[in-house]
């Protein structure tokens, strides 16, 4: 069976590489990086050379798209927060209008008053002090609060966003 995994593995990348372009893969690859690279290990995934990876972190880098990080004398490369997180602020102020901002925002308020109810505590982080090991619906809520307090976060700023883009047309 691991022969056959690996047979399909490898023909992935081969298509993958066939199918794009060195730029496109260390894109893709920077773009799914949250903690820091080196250029060789973005090589290494992106299928090209060290010198074509660090050139294209280079560019990624100088467009914002990427920052930079050291470690000793080693360039480590990852992608953007910043920019990501704006570009989910712009998606969802353009998926959504006021009004489902504003009921999504409200949705999602109630959702965390219920897990602090439920649980008596007021943030996901008391609650994981609380916790036993093997409480594995606490967990979960615990994992679903963090995700509500984020994406409520990011519909606020969404909301917020939209409001200065009026007011600077008006």
């Amino acid at each position: 069976m691991t022969g056959t995994r690996d047979t399909v593995n490898e023909q992935v990348k081969a298509d993958w590489k066939d199918d794009t372009t060195p730029f496109e893969r260390v894109y893709e690859i920077v773009e799914q990086t949250h903690e820091g690279q080196s250029a060789a290990e973005i090589a290494d995934r992106a299928l090209v050379s060290e010198p074509t990876a660090r050139r294209h972190c280079k560019t990624l880098v100088n467009t914002g798209f990427a920052e930079t990080t050291h470690e000793g004398q080693t360039t480590l490369y990852q992608r953007n927060s910043d920019r990501i997180l704006m570009s989910r602020i712009r998606e969802l102020r353009d998926e959504a209008d006021r009004t489902e901002l504003l009921d999504g925002i409200k949705e999602m308020k109630a959702d965390i008053r219920r897990y602090e109810d439920r649980y008596d505590v007021v943030s996901p982080e008391e609650l994981a002090q609380q916790l036993d090991a093997d409480e594995t619906e606490g967990w979960d809520d615990l994992t679903a609060w963090r995700t509500t307090r984020q994406n409520l976060a990011v519909a606020q700023a969404a909301l917020a966003y939209d409001e200065a883009s009026h007011q600077l047309t008006a």
